[in-house]
């Protein structure tokens, strides 16, 4: 779209975050990764879960010494899922 508008498609936001881990683990292929980058240029909800999903697992990383709480993983998923659902 060339007015930078955005046709959202609930179907197209779900397939992508199916992808995500892999996506920010960058194991897909290249094709797969454009189309992701792409799609989040122009859907907010899903480039700000991405972003924010990228410095959630860049922070737990980078500080090992404190451990994940166990129920986080849970609340992940439901928040995504909520996202998806109100988009």
């Amino acid at each position: 779209m060339t007015d930078g508008s955005h046709s959202h498609v609930p179907g197209d936001c779900r397939k992508m975050f199916e992808q995500l881990s892999e996506y920010l683990d960058n194991e897909l292929d290249e094709v797969t990764c454009e189309d992701i980058r792409r799609h989040a240029e122009k859907c907010i909800p899903c480039k700000t879960c991405i972003e924010t999903l990228r410095r959630t697992v860049d922070f737990c990383k980078s500080d090992a010494s404190r451990p994940v709480p166990d129920d986080f993983s849970e609340k992940l998923k439901a928040a995504v899922k909520q996202l998806v659902e109100s988009s």
